[in-house]
């Protein structure tokens, strides 16, 4: 089905003023944020990184397990998270077991809260939306 746009008036330019209420963030933080989302756009890399959220740390073939896919192909998707500093490899022998890097990833959606804060008083701030273990 076609549209008729003939009476839908001229199109308005862009301005930096939002719309919806909703603040501009920095052009950086808005570039970090699309790649770390394209990255846990795919379902396996973020299965991995909550498994590893929920287990602490899981050596690659137990990995490969619970995502029931091949060594190569969970190394592939470890490697992109590791490059993006999601998580962290530690070698024990031959053996790599791998981590969640907290810190990076909660400064990113903390920085995001920051934005849209706009300073008021009642800020959104990350950790308010995250357990840690214990609590």
């Amino acid at each position: 089905m076609a549209f008729d746009h003939s009476d839908s008036g001229p199109v308005q330019p862009a301005t930096d003023e939002p719309k919806s209420g909703f603040p501009q963030i920095p052009d950086e933080l808005e570039k970090d944020l699309v790649q770390i989302f394209k990255l846990l756009s795919d379902e396996t890399r973020l299965r991995i990184l909550l498994a590893l959220a929920r287990e602490g740390e899981l050596h690659v073939s137990a990995i490969c397990g619970l995502m029931g896919q091949s060594q190569p192909a969970v190394s592939h998707h470890l490697a992109l998270l590791r490059v993006a500093g999601l998580i962290e490899a530690r070698r024990d022998g031959k053996h790599n077991f791998y981590s969640v890097r907290r810190t990076p990833f909660y400064r990113l959606i903390e920085a995001l809260f920051e934005s849209m804060s706009g300073g008021e008083k009642d800020e959104v701030r990350f950790e308010d939306f995250v357990l840690t273990h214990g609590t």
